[in-house]
């Protein structure tokens, strides 16, 4: 049923698009609404267990089961009652839920193909954890996000990016749907089993556009040496692609590999709730203590540290100062690693030592020219320096690298539109249900009042403020790394039209 849309009652669900109308009008149904719905209608009449629920609207997160409970009020309070006044979605005492209407299945709505660029282009797909220990899902998850960060230093590929492969995470898809939703023409599958000391990798390289398997290994070694076998495995892929076999540039690799699945695991985390914030710092303190040397664990520490105070309304300056530490010390210990680089380098920018971030910027690009982070990371500082048009050049990178990003890509690519005067554009960015809840509705305020609709300025003004209520123009001004004048009066401008606090 991949790639279909599901008609019930005055409904259609759209899984792919993520939207549900209602008499072809959208209803503001959330994500994890989207994903819960979803599973339910593809399987009409079928009891669905709490725990496959849950795990299909939180992959890879432990939830509290009353999560569940209040997503599943909240989409029997959207879809109101059933055409005979019973309701669509059915509770089956301590079981599950099921769905009680009948579905139409329709046709999907094909997205358009992306181009493919003018170099060899992959994803690597999430490899299958094929052991009989759910414990082990981590160690596969890892190991697939390890491959792509190798692949993704190699300057003759274009790589998707990690949050985009996952997009496809237990979803059964043609091979050649996939690598046109993503814009390549190869794709890496594969699966993996740790067990008793050792690990198991199949992988196979395909050429999407055939169908045909360009290379295809199985890798049976000891878990001592699993860096190795990565490292063997991605130059193995290189000269599949180049022609040529290649030793991927070095990396600095945890000793521990208790740490490693604590990093694996904590760096899911980091753009969901102020609460997942505090889990995942947890998991990188421990990752630290287990592996003093853990360079990756201390660049995740340094963003957890800023995205904490953010989450609570801007980073406070011993914040700041911890967390800029964390990135030096992470650069210091990998040096040639791009996301360390610029980490720092965003961090660098809001301490105002713009010669310096802008050179690790640099830096980060020649090591990873595919690291879609950095240019969505750079996009932002851009455009606060006045730069608007490189600005906006660098977040279309970042999504043509990732098409299925993380917020914060949305409201990053939102700031630079209502920078560019794009008030139109940034308002459908920012009403995307991607980002419409989070600290972008200033931006939307913004692009709205510059258009003259104050009541709809007005009412997102009063929706951030819920969330943000120590929030004030002047702070806010203050705080951001602003390097052009008229840039900053541009902004400061729709804050006051849509009656943002001074």
């Amino acid at each position: 049923m991949q790639g279909s849309r599901f008609a019930f009652g005055p409904f259609v669900l759209d899984p792919v698009a993520g939207t549900l109308l209602r008499n072809d009008d959208p209803v503001a149904i959330g994500h994890r609404g989207v994903k819960l719905l979803s599973a339910l209608v593809e399987r009409p009449g079928e009891i669905l267990g709490k725990g496959e629920l849950m795990d299909a609207a939180w992959p890879g997160l432990a939830v509290e089961e009353g999560n569940l409970t209040v997503q599943i009020a909240q989409l029997r309070k959207l879809l109101g009652p059933a055409a005979d006044g019973g309701e669509w979605i059915s509770t089956v005492p301590r079981v599950g839920y099921r769905f009680t209407g009948a579905i139409d299945q329709l046709g999907g709505v094909k997205r358009k193909p992306l181009p493919l660029p003018d170099k060899p282009s992959i994803a690597v797909l999430p490899f299958v954890n094929i052991s009989n220990d759910p414990e082990q899902e981590s160690f596969a998850d890892g190991l697939t996000e390890d491959l792509i960060t190798d692949l993704s230093r190699m300057p003759g590929l274009f790589v998707i990016a990690r949050s985009s492969a996952f997009a496809y995470k237990g979803r059964a898809k043609d091979v050649r749907a996939i690598a046109e939703e993503l814009g390549v023409r190869y794709l890496l599958q594969g699966s993996a089993r740790r067990a008793a000391g050792q690990v198991r990798i199949n992988a196979q390289l395909v050429d999407a556009a055939s169908g045909d398997h360009l290379w295809a290994e199985r890798f049976d070694r000891s878990l001592d040496h699993i860096f190795a076998v990565q490292d063997e495995v991605t130059a193995k892929i290189v000269e599949a692609l180049l022609g040529r076999l290649r030793t991927p540039p070095p990396r600095n690799r945890p000793k521990n590999l208790d740490a490693y699945d604590l990093c694996v695991r904590a760096r899911r985390l980091m753009d969901d709730t102020p609460q997942t914030a505090r889990e995942a710092h947890l998991m990188l303190a421990r990752a630290i203590s287990l592996d003093p040397d853990y360079a990756e664990a201390y660049r995740w520490l340094a963003m957890n540290h800023w995205m904490g105070e953010v989450h609570s309304g801007g980073p406070t300056q011993p914040n700041r100062d911890l967390a800029l530490g964390l990135a030096r010390k992470a650069v210091a210990i990998d040096p040639n690693d791009a996301g360390c680089r610029w980490v720092l380098a965003y961090l660098l920018a809001y301490e105002r030592s713009f010669t310096e971030a802008d050179a690790e910027f640099a830096r980060a690009i020649e090591l990873d020219p595919n690291d879609a982070d950095t240019f969505a990371a750079l996009s932002d500082i851009a455009v606060l320096a006045g730069r608007i048009g490189e600005g906006l050049e660098h977040i279309a990178k970042a999504f043509r690298l990732n098409p299925f990003p993380a917020s914060w890509y949305y409201l990053t690519l939102g700031q630079a539109q209502y920078a560019a005067g794009q008030y139109e554009a940034a308002i459908e960015t920012l009403r995307r249900d991607e980002t419409y809840r989070t600290s972008s509705r200033r931006f939307l305020a913004a692009s709205l009042a510059q258009l003259g609709r104050l009541d709809e300025a007005h009412a997102e003004v009063e929706l951030f403020l819920v969330a943000n209520p120590h929030f004030s123009t002047r702070h806010w001004a203050a705080a951001e790394p602003f390097r052009d004048a008229r840039t900053l009066a541009h902004f400061i401008d729709g804050y006051r039209k849509a009656g943002l606090p001074e």
